[in-house]
């Protein structure tokens, strides 16, 4: 083959024609109440390995309230994967519940068998045995919710799916964490807050880079009111975005606050397509749960920080919400 055609023949394959990227293989992590914002996400994860861009290894309940975990495993059968495994948190996690119950009553109405946490193994086996079953630097960990399941991996003990430590088998397998969490340059948010002594230790000793998705991120990106009105009537998704939208806190709105969609948008695609990326410095999480930025210290942390106008954002995110399996 001469060099003109070796030429055209490289040019073909780093096109994209020629070639396709692998999915991410993504383990989610979410409290799924007391906010709604959550429903979002999740549908944006299926959405996303729906098109080939992921693939859904698992997802962690990390609210210890009873109908959480029967939450997920509603949102992954609609999407027609009923056997993402689902784990549930230690009794040290929070338990919230949100206001309005949508989590019970959401249970009530889409699962064949009403189910409690209690029908569904711990997060950290299912993260052991999961992560052990991965190649080496394969697997990104999304959080949008309390950090207890990461905490209690951190500090598990080699069992039958590893002989290593949590913190080795993390550095082996993990080759990054997104978190929604925290605020920028500095505040107290509820994720990091509320379960403030499981924050402080993971932080500090969690082996691989961290991406954040700070509150200030999702504060201003609104989204929600297209799925409520122009879903699919009935659905999972659109019950919830309009059953919440009407009566979260004792009022109605019209859009929600995307915290969580953020972070999974970064987990999967490149971050840098939608926001900027600040790095190279270190996520500081104080023993109540506040948080500073230490810019001078060098962890592998960085953070988001608005690029485009808030609705760019949001038409992303509200199309994505769309998804129909």
């Amino acid at each position: 083959m001469n060099r003109s055609l070796l030429i055209l023949l490289f040019l073909f394959l780093i096109s994209g024609i020629g070639w396709t990227a692998q999915p991410v293989k993504i383990i989610f992590d979410t409290d799924m109440g007391p906010d709604y914002d959550d429903v979002g996400a999740i549908t944006i994860l299926h959405a996303l390995a729906a098109k080939g861009e992921c693939e859904i290894l698992a997802t962690m309940a990390s609210d210890g309230y009873p109908y959480i975990a029967p939450t997920l495993e509603v949102f992954n059968r609609y999407f027609r994967n009923p056997n993402i495994p689902v784990g549930i948190p230690g009794p040290d996690a929070p338990k919230f519940s949100c206001p309005n119950h949508w989590n019970d009553s959401l249970v009530v109405k889409y699962l064949p068998k009403l189910k409690t946490n209690a029908d569904y193994p711990s997060a950290t086996e299912v993260y052991r045995k999961v992560l052990a079953a991965q190649k080496d630097q394969s697997v990104v960990i999304v959080t949008v919710g309390f950090i207890s399941n990461l905490a209690d991996l951190l500090k598990s003990g080699p069992d039958q799916f590893s002989k290593l430590s949590g913190k080795e088998l993390v550095a082996k397998k993990v080759i990054k964490w997104v978190a929604m969490a925290g605020a920028f340059p500095e505040g107290s948010e509820f994720n990091v807050n509320q379960h403030a002594k499981a924050s402080e230790y993971t932080f500090a000793n969690w082996p691989t880079p961290i991406l954040f998705s700070g509150v200030e991120i999702g504060m201003k990106i609104m989204t929600g009111h297209k799925v409520a009105t122009k879903g699919t009537k009935g659905s999972p998704v659109q019950w919830a975005y309009e059953f919440c939208l009407s009566n979260y806190e004792n009022k109605k709105s019209v859009n929600r606050n995307s915290w969580d969609h953020t972070a999974v948008l970064c987990a999967v695609r490149n971050p840098e397509n939608y926001f900027y990326v600040v790095g190279n410095g270190t996520f500081v999480c104080n023993p109540d749960g506040s948080n500073t930025w230490n810019p001078d210290k060098n962890s592998n942390h960085s953070f988001l920080v608005h690029k485009y106008p808030y609705q760019k954002i949001a038409d992303i995110l509200d199309d994505l919400m769309m998804y129909e399996p």
